[in-house]
C-alpha cells in the first residue's frame, strides 16, 4: 500500500473509532472471536502460529536457543500444571503478581497498579475469560501502542521448568491472568527477552494510553504529597525506584531492605494521627512479593502502636506480601524517582473526576527531508516537523500557586523493544517550544528558530522511548519541534499534548492534504509525457550555463527536458522564441539558490529554496520530492531542481 493510501486509510479508520479501546485493532490481524469459534467447532485447543511455543519466542541472546537460561524449558498449558486452573479468583489482586526469572519488574509494578482500579484493569484484561466455560486454549488482552489500542491474541502455552512457571506467577499458583498478560505483552514486543529492563511508566502508558511524568525526589516540590494523593484518587498509576551508580548495584538490597535499581509501585498515600499530630504515609509494593522496608512504619513496627485501631484497620498495615508503609519524609530520602501516569479522559469512569484535554500527532523523521536534528545543527534544524498548540484559558485554582496554563508534552519514539533483537539502538530525542509568530499554517523558518531562543523544552535529549515534561506557560500560541539530537537519524514518533483547559493543536503544513495526492498523480503523468521537439534545446542550454561559469562539469541532461513542456503555450511539443525566453528567465532566477556554486543543492536546502521561490509545501510533498529527485547523498542536481520548480509553478497556478 502506498504512503498516501496508508494515511488516508488510517484517517478513515479513526473517524470510525477504530483504534480506540472499544474497537481495538486485531494485532497480526488475528480476531479473537473468530479464532475461538473455529477452535470450539473443531474441538481443538488454539496454537498461535505467530508466537509459537518455541525458543524464538523466549528471546534472542540471554534467552536464546542455546542459552543456559533456557535449558530444560517446556511449554505447558495451565491444565497441565494444576488440576483446577483459574483465570482470576475473587478479583485481580496485587499478590497475583510475583516476579520470575525475567528482569521485567518495571512491567510487574505497572500490572500491580492496574489492580487498584477494576475499570482500568478490564480495559487491558477483557472480562469473561475462563478455563471452564467455552475453553479453547485462547485468551486475549488489549494494549495501547503508539496512539492506538491493539487486541493481542495468545494461546495459553506458558514456559515452565520443573513443572513451575518460569516467569511471572501468582502467589497461590493456580491463578494465571498475570502470566497470560505477560505473555501477550511479550508477543506484542517480539519476545520475552525484549521485556528485560525498562521504566514503569512504559507499562503504565501501554495499559492506559496515558502520559507519564517523572519527579526527581531530591528536588521534590512542597506540594508533591498532595499531588500523589490527587493522582491516586483520579486513578493515576504511580511508580518509584532507587537510582544506581553502577551495574554492580543492580538489585542490591540496602540495610533497610530496599532494592536498588528495582521498580516499585506506589499504591497509597494517607495521613494518620500519631501522638496528636498528622503523619504522611506512603504505601509501596515490591513486585517480588517479598523483601520489605524494615524502617519506621514498616509492618508491625512500634510506630503503629500510636495509631488508633480503627485507623490501623483501614490501612491494612501488616502482612508478608511485599507491600509496606513508610513515612513520606523517608520516602523522598530513600527513593530517587517518582513516576506518575496521567490518564486520558476516556480512561476515567467517574463523572466527578477532573480530566485532561489532549491532542495527539504521529510523525516521522525522514533522512533528507525532516530529520533535522537539534538546534546545534543550524543548517538542518528548521526542517524538523512543527506542531502548534493554542493556549487560551489559565488553570483554575493552581495547586502550585502560579497563574498560567499547565501543559504536558510527551514525545515517544516507536518500536524500540522490537528493534533490540536486531541490535538497533533508540534515537536520542527531545523537543523545543517556541513562541509561534507565523501566519496560519506557515512553518517557522530560520529567521525565528535560529535567531530567537526557545521558551521551553525537554530538559535533555535522551535515548529513551519517551521524553516528557510539565510546563506552565502564559496564554498564547506555541510551536513544538520534536527532533533527534543528531541530524539524518530516521524514526517514527508520537507527539502528545495534555492540557488542563481546552486547547487547539495542529500540525503546521502550508497546503491541503489533497495537494499531496495531486502531486503524486501528476508526477507520473509528466514522467511519461512526450517531449518531442526539445532535444535541440540541450546544446543551447549547456552553452549558456557554461558561459555563466556556474557549472564547470555538470551539464544539463535530458532529465530537464520533460518538465520543459510545461512552459509551452500552444501544445505543439516545441518551444518557440517567446517560450524559450520565459524558460531562460526562470533558469536565471533559480540559479541564485546555488549559493556555493556546487552545481547541487542539499535536500535540507531544498525547503528554503522552494520557499524563496514562493512555494509553501507540507512535509509529505517534500518527502516525495526528495525521494524523486535526490541522489544517495541526498543532493539534488541543478537540472532536477529546475525541473521540480517548473512543475511546482504549474501545479500552484493550476490548483490555486
Amino acid at each position: 500500500m502506498s504512503n498516501i493510501a496508508k494515511v488516508l486509510s488510517k484517517r478513515q479508520d479513526r473517524g470510525e473509532g477504530l483504534g480506540t479501546n472499544e474497537k481495538a485493532i486485531p494485532f497480526n490481524k488475528q480476531d479473537y472471536q473468530t479464532l475461538k469459534q473455529e477452535c470450539l467447532a473443531k474441538k481443538t485447543l488454539f496454537c498461535d502460529p505467530t508466537f509459537p511455543a518455541e525458543s524464538d519466542s523466549l528471546g534472542y541472546n540471554e534467552l536464546g536457543r542455546y542459552s543456559s537460561k533456557t535449558r530444560g524449558v517446556q511449554w505447558k498449558r495451565p491444565k497441565e500444571l494444576c488440576s483446577n486452573p483459574e483465570f482470576i479468583v475473587d478479583g485481580a489482586k496485587r499478590t497475583d503478581i510475583c516476579q520470575g526469572a525475567l528482569g521485567d519488574c518495571w512491567l510487574l509494578a505497572a500490572i500491580a497498579s492496574l489492580t487498584l482500579d477494576n475499570a482500568i484493569l478490564e480495559r487491558v484484561v477483557p472480562p469473561g475469560q475462563s478455563f471452564i466455560e467455552d475453553y479453547a486454549g485462547i485468551f486475549h488482552f488489549q494494549f495501547w501502542q503508539y496512539g492506538e489500542w491493539v487486541d493481542v491474541v495468545i494461546d495459553d502455552r506458558l514456559p515452565t521448568r520443573d513443572g513451575k512457571l518460569l516467569f511471572v506467577h501468582s502467589a497461590e499458583g493456580s491463578e494465571f491472568w498475570s502470566a497470560l498478560l505477560e505473555k501477550a505483552y511479550a508477543k506484542l514486543n517480539g519476545s520475552y527477552e525484549a521485556l528485560s529492563g525498562g521504566s514503569t511508566t512504559e507499562g503504565f502508558e501501554d495499559f492506559t494510553g496515558g502520559i507519564a511524568e517523572n519527579h526527581d525526589l531530591s528536588k521534590a516540590p512542597p506540594y508533591l504529597f498532595k499531588l500523589m494523593q490527587k493522582a491516586l484518587t483520579l486513578g493515576s498509576l504511580l511508580g518509584c525506584s532507587i537510582d544506581i551508580t553502577s551495574s554492580y548495584e543492580t538489585e542490591a538490597v540496602t540495610s533497610l531492605k530496599l532494592v536498588k535499581g528495582h521498580a516499585y509501585s506506589v499504591t497509597g498515600a494517607e495521613e494518620v494521627h500519631s501522638y496528636g499530630r498528622l503523619v504522611q504515609l506512603v504505601r509501596i509494593r515490591n513486585p517480588w512479593g517479598q523483601v520489605e522496608w524494615t524502617g519506621p512504619w514498616s509492618d508491625n513496627s512500634k510506630e503503629w502502636n500510636s495509631v488508633q485501631p480503627e485507623e490501623k484497620a483501614k490501612l491494612d498495615y501488616s502482612g508478608e506480601d511485599g507491600e509496606f508503609w513508610m513515612a513520606y519524609s523517608d520516602f523522598i530520602q530513600q527513593f530517587s524517582k517518582l513516576e506518575i501516569c496521567n490518564l486520558t479522559p476516556d480512561t476515567l469512569s467517574s463523572e466527578d473526576a477532573s480530566r485532561w484535554n489532549y491532542n495527539q500527532f504521529e510523525g516521522n523523521w525522514r533522512v533528507g527531508s525532516t530529520a533535522g536534528g537539534c538546534r546545534n545543527n543550524p543548517a538542518t534544524f528548521c526542517s524538523n516537523p512543527q506542531y502548534v498548540i493554542k493556549l487560551e484559558e489559565e488553570d483554575d485554582d493552581p495547586h502550585d500557586g502560579e497563574d498560567g496554563c499547565t501543559i504536558l508534552v510527551g514525545l515517544m519514539q516507536k518500536d524500540g523493544r522490537k528493534d533490540k533483537r536486531f541490535g538497533r539502538d533508540l534515537n536520542t530525542i527531545g523537543f523545543a517550544i517556541y513562541k509561534y509568530m507565523g501566519r496560519d499554517n506557515i512553518i517557522l523558518g530560520p529567521d525565528v528558530l535560529l535567531r530567537q531562543r526557545s521558551i521551553a523544552g525537554s530538559n535533555t535529549f535522551i535515548n529513551l522511548r519517551e521524553v516528557s515534561e510539565r510546563f506552565k506557560l502564559p496564554p498564547g500560541e506555541y510551536v513544538i519541534i520534536p527532533s533527534t539530537f543528531e541530524p539524518h537519524r530516521k524514526g517514527s514518533f508520537v507527539l502528545r499534548v495534555f492540557t488542563e483547559k481546552e486547547a487547539a493543536a495542529r500540525f503546521v503544513q502550508s497546503f491541503f492534504f489533497f495537494f499531496f495526492c495531486i502531486f503524486q498523480y501528476l508526477h507520473f503523468f509528466f514522467f511519461f509525457k512526450k517531449s518531442m521537439g526539445l532535444n535541440h534545446i540541450v546544446l543551447i542550454l549547456d552553452h549558456m550555463v557554461v558561459i555563466l561559469h556556474r557549472f564547470s562539469t555538470k551539464l544539463i541532461t535530458i532529465t530537464l527536458l520533460k518538465p520543459l513542456t510545461l512552459v509551452q503555450k500552444d501544445g505543439s511539443s516545441k518551444l518557440g522564441l517567446v517560450e524559450f525566453h520565459i524558460l531562460w528567465i526562470k533558469i536565471q532566477k533559480y540559479l541564485k539558490h546555488d549559493t556555493d556554486n556546487s552545481g547541487t543543492m542539499s535536500s535540507h536546502e531544498m525547503r528554503d529554496a522552494v520557499k524563496e521561490a514562493g512555494f509553501q509545501l507540507n512535509n509529505e510533498v517534500l518527502e516525495v520530492i526528495i525521494s524523486r529527485y535526490a541522489n544517495q547523498q541526498y543532493a539534488i542536481d541543478f537540472d532536477c531542481f529546475v525541473g521540480c520548480l517548473i512543475r511546482l509553478e504549474m501545479l500552484f497556478s493550476k490548483f490555486s
